[in-house]
């Protein structure tokens, strides 16, 4: 199992739990749209490290965005292994012609 996968099953456990006993039972919590806002917020501080050129506070904040990507795709039911699947699909496919086949 990798770290994703890992990361991805306590988020899921804690799907549902008193949101008092985690950060991430409190932000699934507050539903959907708070982890899309806190997904969109980590990005942004992603940009800015990527822009700034730092590399060790960008893994910092890609870290961040992967866990509170993996929370947003949580509180929508969506299971990391789809995303896997559809990345899956795509491969060895190149990005234009996967792009034209979505019109």
């Amino acid at each position: 199992m990798t770290v994703l996968e890992q990361l991805a099953a306590t988020i899921a456990a804690r799907k549902g739990a008193d949101p008092e006993s985690s950060w991430t039972s409190k932000l699934l919590a507050k539903g959907p749209e708070k982890c899309a806002e806190k997904f969109g917020e980590e990005a942004i501080e992603a940009i800015i490290e990527a822009v700034k050129g730092d590399r060790e506070r960008l893994a910092s904040e890609a870290a961040d965005v992967l866990y509170h990507l993996l929370v947003m795709l949580a509180a929508r039911d969506v299971a990391l292994a789809d995303v896997l699947a559809e990345l899956d699909r795509r491969a060895g496919t190149s990005g234009i012609a996967e792009k034209a086949g979505r019109g």
